[in-house]
């Protein structure tokens, strides 16, 4: 089974409920509609022909109680399939997104407007499978039920109904591959257009600078031309097949219309029977609209699920085995990844240790190594003797979390960009945090409510720093890894978080790993680790490494 075949089949498994109710209702209300033509028919058969009006009244019961059943049944279907397709497509942006957030390796060659575009309408067209498959399950009902009542008026005029119709939709099916194929080109050439842009708007100010401007505009504008061709096609293909199933319905309706006034006119059938042949000749045209436009959504709607596991395949993040590894120690051995050579190191439960390296590029080498963006070229990074590249996404952050140094802050409030561990945080505990942090002047009279503006734009550097740290602590992982936390606070906040680190970490079993150069959060860790300018560690504590010039020289400021 192909790729996106595999996927189609997941989303009607995990739908399946929803389907099922859904289809009935929707059946139920395709019978109905089919049914209509024939109370009609036989009103006029058995009611109107005959002027009597207790038939009558019966015959309008009737037919107000058949169109309760088809008001009933189509409402409870579509609602029902509509949000089961609504939820699957939020269900597939959410594992997109667990995907991508959770595989530190990423593809780099993946661009972030690519992403976006299949995480958002690739999703959705996908999760619109239900709703396809449901219509064309429910449209085919309407048709045999409309095939019988014709079977039953006159052989000729059903056997002609079911020989046609599988010959017309097996045509229309004919042209969804072809279909399919240009919408798979317009969504990728689309993908492509919008990564560029993306691109460009990020990169406008440098591209200013150096003169670059003409010639991103010159490339967006090949991207662009080649997303609008691609879009041609497929408006084009889309076209062929809409009118291909509005003619194919045209010469049902007609034929079949035409075919029973003549048998009218002979006496075939009565007059209620002609009623119902021509207004079933017209329904059919909804169902076989139906069908033929299911047909050229199933054909998106495979598109982009291929564009969806192809996506999936390059970020294959393995599922997570919450409690299996809450229990460890962080363990770095003979690890080489230049320029670090030879690192051990060791962290258990409750400890504070510091580490210092002569140059950035050794202290951004280690935090790559922690956070997964980089592998050993030698050596091993393991948590309780689990290499931590074969740890799910989930389960790598109850154990370890790497706080970066640049900040990223999301929430419209306070208390918003501080809900971020693997259990909402009450007040009381966001508080605490913030007052680890050094950051309980940021709370305002509103408190946790205090509105944050589009990436903390309303805070300072510095308070931007600190409540990074916050919600670093509120994550709670078994191992805490903060990269250069506070080098945006004053000297006099800097040393009173230090000192609330270490009295966090007394007693506790949460252990920390701070890689920084700041005197005062150093002189508080249990031990540190010195990374030379040769990329070799060096262990003690902060007072006994001041001993040595090369440590001196990168902390002493």
């Amino acid at each position: 089974m192909s790729a996106e075949g595999a996927l189609i089949r997941q989303v009607l498994t995990r739908r399946a409920r929803s389907a099922a109710i859904g289809g009935v209702a929707t059946i139920v209300h395709q019978t109905c509609e089919a049914l209509v033509p024939v109370a009609i028919g036989l009103a006029i058969d058995t009611a109107v022909s005959g002027g009597d009006p207790e038939r009558m009244l019966y015959a309008v019961i009737g037919v107000l109680v058949l169109f309760c059943f088809l008001a009933t049944g189509g409402a409870v279907g579509y609602w029902t399939v509509d949000a089961a397709s609504l939820r699957e497509a939020h269900h597939l942006r959410v594992e997109t997104v667990r995907r991508i957030l959770g595989d530190a390796r990423g593809d780099r060659s993946r661009r972030a407007g690519d992403i976006l575009s299949a995480a958002t309408s690739d999703a959705t067209a996908t999760g619109e499978v239900v709703r396809i498959v449901t219509w064309i399950v429910s449209a085919g009902a309407g048709l045999v039920v409309s095939a019988v009542v014709l079977l039953r008026i006159d052989l000729v005029l059903g056997l002609g109904l079911i020989l046609v119709l599988p010959v017309l939709v097996l045509g229309l099916d004919r042209l969804a591959p072809w279909l399919e194929s240009r919408v798979h080109g317009r969504q990728e050439a689309g993908g492509r257009a919008a990564a560029v842009a993306a691109e460009l708007v990020r990169a406008l100010r440098p591209l200013r600078g150096f003169g670059g401007v003409p010639e991103a505009i010159r490339r967006y504008r090949g991207e662009n031309r080649a997303s609008l061709a691609a879009a041609r096609d497929a408006a084009s293909a889309h076209a062929v097949v809409v009118g291909s199933g509005l003619l194919a319905t045209g010469i049902v309706l007609v034929g079949a219309a035409g075919i029973g006034v003549a048998f009218a006119a002979s006496g075939r059938i009565s007059l209620g029977e002609l009623v119902v042949v021509v207004a079933m000749a017209s329904f059919l045209a909804d169902p076989v609209r139906g069908v033929s436009e299911a047909i050229k959504q199933l054909a998106v709607s495979r598109a982009s699920a291929r564009r969806l596991a192809a996506l999936w395949a390059e970020f294959d993040v393995p599922s997570a085995r919450p409690g299996e590894a809450a229990q460890g120690r962080l363990s770095l051995r003979g690890v080489v990844a230049a320029p670090v050579h030879g690192l051990d190191l060791e962290v258990g439960p409750g400890e504070l240790i510091g580490v210092a390296a002569a140059t950035p590029e050794t202290a951004a080498a280690l935090v790559g190594l922690l956070d997964g963006t980089r592998s050993p070229e030698s050596g091993s990074v393991t948590w309780g003797g689990t290499p931590l590249a074969e740890l799910g996404p989930d389960e790598r952050r109850l154990v370890l979390h790497v706080e970066p140094h640049a900040v990223h802050l999301l929430g419209g409030t306070l208390g918003e960009a501080l809900d971020t561990a693997l259990e909402p945080a009450s007040a009381a505990r966001k508080i605490a945090a913030l007052t680890t942090a050094g950051a309980a002047d940021i709370l305002t009279a509103t408190g946790l409510d205090a509105p944050l503006q589009d990436h903390g734009t309303n805070l300072s550097g510095g308070q931007r720093q600190r409540l990074a740290l916050a919600r670093a602590l509120l994550a709670a992982p078994a191992v805490l890894v903060l990269h250069d936390p506070l080098t945006a606070v004053d000297a006099v906040t800097e040393d009173l978080v230090a000192e609330a680190l270490r009295e966090l970490h007394s007693g506790a079993a949460r252990a920390s790993v701070v890689v920084t150069a700041s005197p005062p959060l150093l002189s508080r860790c249990d031990r540190v680790v010195f990374l030379d300018a040769d990329g070799r560690a060096r262990t003690g504590t902060h007072a006994a490494l001041l001993t040595r010039p090369d440590y001196a020289k990168v902390v002493i400021r």
